[in-house]
């Protein structure tokens, strides 16, 4: 007997027989509606694996099988930390084309609660009427709602897909909810640690659910075992500093370190001191250097900034950065290249631009 094969969607009970219902027959297979249909629809098929697709944020994008057990796994994982059951409410507000909002669809199979979908948008809330024990969501819709955040009752939140930026945190301290950064990858079923950025629990460390063990490799990269969703120790590029056996903070991936005069700088870590400070979008890069090896660029998509304008960039920076991070040049690119996911591809990005002069 297979577990898990119904689903409380909308009120509504799902089961192999009945989710025919869901199919919209006059919108696209990739329409919201129907990438919950199409999901759920494999979810109750023989195969012992669901298809995912990675980000594309560190590579090509590329299917992979992900074990239905492994995605209960982690389900029940993410359930038991925020006390979920079947007395509970969530908000699917992502598309269940990606793996944050197949997961959603698990949580709720495994913990047989009301799941509310609603059409993935940037602010999800705004006409939402009734209170909410648990959704997740990625920093562009939280940014967009922070407004209507402050008077729903969303109990607790999870953000991902993207680093939560400083700016973020900053919109979030007032808001109720409890708020949680996710740690994680497609490979291991959505997150395998958090962190909570607002209110008194607030921390800039990831701690790690129960049954995960970290450690570092000799660079200095997150080593992740977690064997009831993956079954190999899983090795990142992520730059960590290990607090203890749960925790760490993050410091930026190894593939984006600097080694500039002899000195290492994490672009990400100097891109968090400037956040707020450039109303265009910017990354911290390098480009090589005879005297330095790699000089340290700041790469804005713009066009060129006005002499004025670009001075006064130039005096903020002189003013919060160290002179190792203080950038050698910047230059301006009127679009970057973005991923599918809608994040920056920098080594893309960098390639335009260097073919560009």
């Amino acid at each position: 007997m297979k577990k898990f094969q119904s689903i409380q969607l909308n009120g509504v009970i799902y089961t192999a027989e009945n989710i025919g219902k869901l199919l919209v027959a006059d919108e696209p297979n990739d329409s919201w509606q129907n990438a919950i249909f199409l999901f759920l629809q494999n979810w109750f098929d023989d195969a012992d694996f669901i298809l995912a697709q990675t980000s594309g944020s560190t590579g090509k994008p590329k299917d992979i099988q992900l074990k239905k057990k492994a995605m209960e796994n982690s389900a029940r994982m993410t359930n038991q930390f925020f006390g979920l059951d079947a007395d509970k409410t969530a908000l699917l507000c992502l598309p269940a084309s990606y793996i944050a909002g197949k997961m959603m669809l698990v949580r709720a199979l495994v913990g047989g609660f009301n799941l509310i979908a609603v059409e993935p948008k940037a602010n999800p809330f705004k006409d939402l009427n009734l209170p909410i024990d648990f959704t997740a969501i990625t920093p562009y819709q939280l940014y967009h709602s922070a407004e209507s955040l402050q008077t729903k009752i969303i109990r607790k939140i999870i953000v991902g897909g993207s680093p939560v930026t400083r700016k973020l945190e900053e919109l979030s301290a007032v808001i109720p909810s409890e708020l949680y950064e996710t740690y994680g990858m497609t490979e291991t079923c959505s997150h395998i640690a958090l962190r909570r950025f607002n209110g008194n629990a607030k921390s800039d460390c990831f701690t790690v659910l129960n049954g995960v063990k970290i450690r570092t490799d000799v660079r200095g990269c997150l080593a992740v075992k977690a064997p009831h969703v993956i079954e190999n120790e899983m090795q990142t590029n992520d730059i960590v500093e290990l607090i203890d056996s749960k925790s760490f903070r993050w410091l930026g991936r190894a593939d984006s370190v600097i080694n500039s005069g002899g000195i290492k700088i994490h672009p990400e870590q100097v891109e968090k001191k400037l956040e707020g400070s450039i109303p265009e979008p910017f990354f911290i890069a390098s480009l090589s250097d005879g005297l330095l090896e790699n000089k340290v660029i700041l790469v804005i998509e713009s066009e060129k900034y006005t002499v004025l304008k670009e001075q006064n960039l130039i005096n903020y920076l002189e003013k919060h950065l160290s002179k190792y991070e203080f950038p050698k040049q910047i230059l301006y690119q009127p679009s970057f290249v973005y991923s599918a996911g809608n994040k920056v591809l920098r080594k893309e990005t960098m390639a335009q631009i260097q073919s560009n002069h």
